[in-house]
């Protein structure tokens, strides 16, 4: 049987044709990275004239790079944004592959880390000084990028979920509060919809990370994986047919919508009041500030509501890190980059506050010049405040599969096409299972 690492390159081609995940290239002088890099070689490394490339998609995060250039003057960083998404991931596997064009520093998302683990692709930081970051920021957070003892890259913003609602309807509707329980929720969907029309939320039918960021809240583990050839798969569990079925429930009763989202229609269902509330992540609510403006002041936020009262559990939806290529040639500086760039105190409010990232440092989290800030938009609410609190929710023990990018497409013709027709969520969810299970087993993993 082929392994899983001599068939990681299939792995990324068969599931959305993307380039191959080949191993970089050998580590350069700096030397091996299993090796601790001492205060004396970071110093020498910073303060060699040296080039860095960094990918990423962070809008005018050229500013936290102007910070890091002024502390370190010899190191000069080119900054590219080639895609977000897809085009980003194709052209990052592309350039590995070919053994050429790769950067020193690429942001990615967390559920793609194990994918560029699996080929040797990423640089272990902990040598290079990362692990002793690791309790400043939330737990769960680091635990995405440090599953074991190495750090395969620094944790850059974070999506901890939460209820953006029209204050507005839902009164209309007779329901005064935010509902604290799924079930409540589920009688506040019928009271908006008979009274006002509206729906009180959407499911998009093909958006796999709302739905995954809802198991996560239930305590559901549907992916495991060991970092090297054995990975579990269990998104059929009962608790995941549980959720399953009460989604089924309200979409079959008309009482949520299931959009595709993040289009124009789906824009304008915000704006005018289609949509009575929205179930997202803490990225969401400045979001929304910019696509429904017209409705500032008639939205509030609140925790998603709890499977059991009195319960303050949260799912996560989405964030990303800075991970170091293992092909740089200059890793010292690359790794400083890095941590930088989302450790630095500076340069991490900035990420907060200015591209609106919603920060897993635990210094942001606690800086009253965050968390005091207050929202027109929202009623004068504290959402950052509350975001905060919610971030500190989410449970630690959550991991993604090395080949995610299938597990989404898998996701759309499965259950996103079964949410669309309005049909059984939770048999969907076994298709779902038998794919996923079949296709590991072909790319040579053994499946627990």
């Amino acid at each position: 049987m082929r392994t899983a690492r001599k068939t990681a390159a299939a792995l990324a081609v068969g599931a959305m044709s993307i380039g191959g995940l080949a191993a970089c290239a050998p580590a350069s002088s700096d030397g091996p990275s299993q090796e601790t890099v001492t205060q004396d070689q970071i110093d020498e490394a910073m303060d060699t004239p040296t080039k860095l490339t960094f990918w990423t998609w962070v809008p005018d995060i050229e500013k936290e790079v102007a910070l890091f250039e002024k502390k370190y003057p010899k190191i000069d960083v080119t900054v590219e944004n080639v895609g977000q998404g897809l085009p980003h991931y194709q052209k990052l596997r592309s350039s590995i592959e070919a053994g050429q064009g790769a950067p020193d520093v690429a942001q990615i998302e967390y559920q793609y880390i194990p994918s560029f683990v699996l080929a040797d692709s990423l640089l272990d930081l902990a040598p290079y000084g990362a692990d002793d970051l690791s309790g400043d920021y939330v737990e769960w957070a680091w635990n995405q990028v440090s599953p074991g003892d190495e750090v395969w890259a620094i944790p850059q913003d974070v999506g901890p979920m939460g209820n953006l609602y029209r204050e507005d309807i839902l009164k209309k509707a007779g329901v005064t509060e935010a509902p604290t329980t799924w079930e409540e929720y589920a009688t506040a969907a019928e009271a908006v919809k008979s009274k006002t029309g509206s729906y009180i939320s959407n499911l998009g039918a093909t958006q796999a990370g709302q739905l995954i960021g809802f198991f996560w809240q239930r305590g559901i583990k549907p992916f495991g994986y060991d970092g090297k050839e054995t990975v579990s798969i269990d998104v059929n569990s009962t608790e995941a047919k549980e959720v399953a079925a009460y989604w089924t429930d309200l979409i079959q009763r008309d009482l949520v919508s299931t959009d595709v989202d993040f289009n124009d229609q789906w824009y304008q269902g915000l704006a005018s009041g289609k949509y009575a509330g929205w179930l997202t992540a803490a990225w969401g609510p400045v979001f929304l500030q910019g696509t429904a403006e017209g409705t500032s002041g008639l939205w509030r936020a609140a925790p998603l509501p709890q499977w059991d009262a009195g319960s303050q559990v949260s799912g996560n939806w989405g964030g990303s890190s800075d991970a170091v290529l293992a092909s740089s040639e200059n890793k010292i500086a690359a790794a400083e980059l890095a941590k930088f760039i989302n450790h630095d105190e500076e340069s991490a409010m900035m990420l907060a506050t200015e591209q609106f990232f919603f920060p897993p440092q635990n210094s942001v989290l606690e800086d009253p010049a965050f968390l005091d800030a207050t929202s027109e938009f929202y009623g004068g609410q504290q959402v950052n405040k509350l975001f905060a609190d919610i971030s500190q929710t989410v449970d630690t023990d959550f991991q993604w599969l090395p080949f995610m990018e299938y597990v989404y497409s898998s996701y759309e013709e499965t259950l996103g096409t079964v949410i669309a027709d309005k049909g059984d969520i939770a048999a969907a969810l076994d298709t779902w299972q038998d794919q996923l299970v079949s296709y590991a087993k072909d790319q040579g993993f053994t499946v627990k």
